[in-house]
């Protein structure tokens, strides 16, 4: 019985085993957009682009998202709910910070003449930025829910796992946005 029960531990719960093999896809997509960004940068028309400084502001943003995103799951685990509300919330409110932020940048490139005519990076930039923002916004979404089940759903189990789940995608979502950055910063304008 004890065999039995150590290798029920060791297994992976589905939902996580779900979340990296999408989280494998992802990784997959972002290095063959960036892969053609190199490709594409040797042509003799190619414009570099440098980032508006609101980006700097929305790595600031996304960082501390994760931070308060990781409290939020040792509340849950603690089962602190009320801290744990609150810090799910203000992960909400920073990712919806960040979101308001690309589309900042977004707007400033576009008052730069940026746009997608021509060949350069910035078309680059706008699918890959915007894909990544869609990702966070997909993940807000998730959040939301969380933090509205916080209040108003049923917690007699208390399974960590959604929360674990989240959290995960969320710190993924993170560190995806400090490559897309550097990459950019070190191979965007050349």
């Amino acid at each position: 019985m004890e065999i039995v029960s150590n290798q029920q531990k060791q297994k992976m719960h589905p939902h996580k085993f779900t979340l990296w093999v999408a989280i494998g896809s992802l990784i997959m997509m972002f290095a063959g957009l960036t892969s053609a960004f190199i490709v594409k940068s040797n042509q003799v028309n190619w414009k570099p682009v440098s980032l508006p400084v609101i980006f700097w502001v929305s790595t600031g943003v996304i960082l501390l998202s994760s931070l308060t995103i990781q409290m939020a799951l040792r509340s849950f685990k603690d089962r602190e709910m009320n801290k744990y509300r609150m810090l799910i919330g203000m992960t909400v409110l920073l990712g919806a910070g960040f979101i308001f932020c690309q589309w900042m940048g977004f707007r400033e490139l576009w008052a730069q003449q940026i746009t997608f005519k021509g060949s350069g990076a910035g078309q680059f930039l706008y699918v890959i930025f915007g894909l990544h923002a869609l990702h966070v916004a997909g993940g807000l979404i998730a959040l939301a829910v969380m933090f509205i089940n916080g209040f108003f759903g049923n917690r007699k189990n208390y399974s960590s796992v959604p929360v674990e789940v989240a959290a995960t995608y969320w710190h993924f979502v993170d560190a995806l946005w400090l490559y897309l950055l550097v990459f950019f910063l070190l191979i965007g304008r050349s």
